[in-house]
């Protein structure tokens, strides 16, 4: 049995160990907004955060986060209450087909938490492994920008969701 925190809740799975992390949380979990795109972690639609740090899934087994906080786009903001780049890319009407999008947020929201006001060399080394057939590189930067600019003036505070020290229930 494999334990992690898993959106803030500590879950349990009994998945083979090497089972990839992006099936595990598609499959076990239902949360299906992380995608698979490639399978050798090279376009980035998998992207989750582990432990806060942004990390490509679908080659990462299962036993690699025993114990560790993974996010995933579901747990980054609500319907309610989007996260900043949530709604940056509602705002601008970033994604065309939108398969890459969770990756790229996931990546973009791990460099502004890291580093709220990145130039542009900062910018591009984070989010290059994170592909985009319908070419929405241009927007997908702006939205970012647009963030680290909000994040700057003081009017969004970046912060990966953290564990709750009394996790609310165990899944399976």
């Amino acid at each position: 049995m494999i334990e992690f925190i898993l959106n803030g809740k500590l879950v349990q799975t009994d998945d083979e160990p090497d089972t990839p992390l992006l099936w595990v949380i598609r499959d076990t979990f239902k949360l299906t907004g992380s995608k698979f795109g490639c399978g050798i972690a090279q376009c980035g639609a998998c992207t989750m955060h582990i432990d806060g740090g942004a990390q490509q899934t679908c080659i990462l087994p299962i036993a690699a986060v025993a114990g560790k906080t993974v996010t995933t786009i579901e747990g980054l903001g609500t319907p309610d209450r989007l996260h900043p780049l949530q709604q940056a890319w509602v705002e601008q009407g970033v994604p065309q087909c939108g398969y890459c999008q969770s990756g790229q947020i996931m990546s973009a929201a791990s460099l502004l938490t890291d580093n709220p006001n990145p130039n542009e060399a900062q910018l591009e080394a984070a989010m290059e492994r994170n592909i985009c057939r319908c070419g929405c590189y241009p927007r997908i930067k702006q939205a970012i920008l647009s963030v680290a600019e909000q994040t700057q003036s003081g009017a969004v505070q970046m912060a990966i969701p953290v564990a709750p020290e009394t996790p609310e229930g165990i899944q399976s």
